[in-house]
C-alpha cells in the first residue's frame, strides 16, 4: 500500500515528465445561470444566464491537466476550419510547457460541447461535432505521432470517438512507443477494445468496463475478473478502473490488485475527471513513479477536480495541499496561489456566498489593520486578502521594509477569523489579482476616494461594488517602526 507521504517527492518530480498526447480535442463551453421560473411556452425551466466560460476539452483537457502538473507535453490533434477551431488554437497557445500541433481538416466541424448549469446542477448538454474518421490526415497523423511517441516517456491516447484515432494510427503509435520503452495510457471509447491491443494501460470507468467485457461489475471480485480478462486478452500492462464513489481499482498483469478509496469529500461535477486521471497517471509514470504510486496520485487528483465545477484541473499545489491536509493548521489551509484562490472562490459562489477582497502590506499587524479586516468581512460572506510580497513591499516602502517576511505576514493574517484566504502578489498593485478573482466587493480604507481605488472599474464592470472602511485613528506601521527605533 502506498503511503501518502511517499507521494510528495513524486509531485516535485512531475516537472521532469515528458508526455506525448494524441486525441480528440474539443471546445468546452459552460453557460452558468439561475432557474427561477418555468417557461410559459413548454414545461421546461428557464435559465437566467449569468456567465459563460470556454476552455479546452476532450484531449485538450488532458493537456491542460498535464500543464497544471508541470509536465512538458507534446500535443497532436485535428480541428475544423472554423471559429471554434481558431479559439482552440488560441487556448492551446496560452498553455505553458505545451508544444501543440493542430492539423486542420476543412471537411470537419470542431467539436463543441456546451453545458448549461443552474447553480451547481447541470441541466443539459448540447454537442456540435463531426464523428467520422479524419481519413485524409491519418498518414500525417501517424507519421508525426510515431516520432513524438519515440521521444516521450509516456504516451496518452485520448479517444473520444471523434475520428482522430483511426485503428491503423492507433496500432502504429502503440508499436512506436513500445519500441522505445514509452508507456502507453489510453482513455478508451466504445465497446470493442481490440483496437487497443498491446497498449500499456487502459483507464475505463465502471460502465465502460461492463460494456467492453459484457461482464458483471457489481462487486470487487467482478471488477477484478473483468479487468483481468482485458489484461490477458489485449496483452496489457494494467487496467485502472475508475469506480466513482468506490474509488479506483488497479489490476496489473503482474503483482497484487490495489483498491484505492475515493478521495473526494464533496462532489459537484464529474466533467473531465477521466482526463485528470489519465493526465496524472501519465505524468507520474513519465516521472519514474511505480504504477501503484502513479495510480494513488491519479486518484487524489480525481478527488480534487470533482469538487470543482466544469472541466477543471488539479494543480501540483493542489495535490501537495491535499496530501498535507491532515497536518495543516486552519491558518495554513487559508494560504493559496492565485489559481487555487480562483477555484476556491468558484466553490464559495456555488454555495451562494458573496466574496470580498482587500489588500495591503500588513507589516506589523496593528489594531487599524484588524479594524479594516473586520469591516471588510462584514461586507461579504468570504474575504480574500491580497498580500504584497517582500519584493513588492520593498519597492513601495523602501529597502528597510518589510520588517516581517511574507511567510510570517501571511501566517498572521490567515490566523484571523475575519480572513478566509490569503494570496500573495508581487506587482506594485493588486490589479492583476483582482482581474483574476473578480470579487463582489472591493474594500479599501476611507483615506482613498472611490474613483482612485485600484481595480474599481474591474469590479464594477462585473456587477460588484467598492466599500470604503472607516479608519482606526492613531495606528501606523511606519510610526510604530519609528518609535521602536527611538525616533518618536
Amino acid at each position: 500500500m502506498t503511503e501518502r507521504t511517499d507521494l510528495i517527492p513524486l509531485i516535485d518530480n512531475l516537472a521532469d515528465a515528458e508526455v506525448f498526447c494524441l486525441g480528440d480535442v474539443m471546445l468546452d463551453t459552460f453557460v452558468y445561470g439561475q432557474v427561477e421560473r418555468i417557461s410559459p411556452e413548454a414545461p421546461i425551466p428557464v435559465l437566467r444566464v449569468t456567465g459563460e466560460t470556454r476552455m479546452l476539452g476532450g484531449a485538450g483537457n488532458v493537456v491542460r491537466n498535464l500543464a497544471a502538473l508541470g509536465a512538458r507535453t507534446r500535443f497532436l490533434s485535428v480541428i475544423g476550419d472554423d471559429a471554434a477551431g481558431a479559439e482552440v488554437k488560441d487556448l492551446l497557445a496560452a498553455e505553458d510547457r505545451v508544444d501543440g500541433e493542430l492539423l486542420t481538416d476543412p471537411s470537419r466541424q470542431t467539436t463543441i460541447k456546451t453545458r448549461f448549469i443552474a447553480g451547481t446542477q447541470q441541466m443539459m448538454r448540447a454537442d456540435r461535432e463531426t464523428t467520422q474518421p479524419a481519413h485524409d490526415l491519418q498518414d500525417r497523423l501517424a507519421t508525426t505521432a510515431k516520432t513524438a511517441a519515440g521521444a516521450a516517456k509516456a504516451v496518452v491516447l485520448s479517444d473520444y470517438g471523434k475520428g482522430v484515432l483511426a485503428d491503423a494510427t492507433l496500432a502504429e503509435v502503440i508499436q512506436a512507443a513500445k519500441d522505445t520503452g514509452a508507456v502507453v495510457i489510453i482513455d478508451p471509447k466504445g465497446t470493442d477494445y481490440r483496437r487497443y491491443k498491446g497498449a500499456g494501460i487502459l483507464t475505463p470507468n465502471l460502465k465502460e468496463l461492463a460494456a467492453a467485457t459484457d461482464a458483471p461489475v457489481s462487486t470487487d471480485d467482478e471488477v477484478i475478473a473483468a479487468a483481468r480478462g482485458l489484461v490477458e486478452t489485449l496483452n496489457l500492462t494494467a487496467v485502472l478502473v475508475t469506480r466513482s464513489r468506490d474509488g479506483m481499482t488497479l489490476v496489473p498483469a503482474k503483482g497484487e490488485v490495489t483498491h484505492l478509496a475515493a478521495e473526494a469529500r464533496e462532489v459537484f461535477d464529474v466533467s473531465g475527471a477521466g482526463d485528470t486521471v489519465v493526465a496524472t497517471l501519465a505524468a507520474a509514470v513519465a516521472a519514474g513513479a511505480p504504477l501503484t504510486q502513479a495510480a494513488a496520485l491519479a486518484n487524489l487528483a480525481a478527488g480534487i477536480v470533482v469538487a470543482k465545477v466544469g472541466t477543471a484541473v488539479a494543480y501540483a499545489d493542489d495535490l501537495i495541499a491535499e496530501l498535507h491536509h491532515q497536518d495543516l493548521s486552519a491558518a495554513e489551509a487559508k494560504l493559496h496561489s492565485t489559481e487555487q484562490a480562483v477555484d476556491r472562490i468558484a466553490g464559495w459562489r456555488r454555495r451562494g456566498f458573496s466574496v470580498g477582497f482587500t489588500n495591503g502590506c500588513f507589516d506589523l499587524l496593528h489594531p487599524g489593520h484588524v479594524s479594516l479586516l473586520r469591516q471588510a468581512r462584514g461586507q461579504c460572506d468570504r474575504l480574500v486578502v491580497g498580500l504584497n510580497s517582500d519584493s513588492s513591499v520593498k519597492r513601495l516602502k523602501g529597502e528597510d521594509r518589510p520588517v516581517q517576511g511574507e511567510a510570517a505576514r501571511a501566517a498572521v493574517l490567515a490566523s484571523l477569523s475575519a480572513v478566509d484566504a490569503v494570496v500573495l502578489f508581487s506587482e506594485d498593485t493588486p490589479l492583476q489579482l483582482i482581474e483574476a478573482l473578480t470579487p463582489d466587493v472591493l474594500v479599501k480604507g476611507a483615506d482613498y476616494r472611490i474613483e482612485d481605488v485600484v481595480g474599481r472599474e474591474v469590479v464594477e464592470a462585473a456587477g460588484g461594488r467598492v466599500h470604503l472602511a472607516e479608519l482606526e485613528p492613531g495606528h501606523s506601521t511606519t510610526a510604530t517602526i519609528a518609535r521602536l527605533a527611538g525616533q518618536g
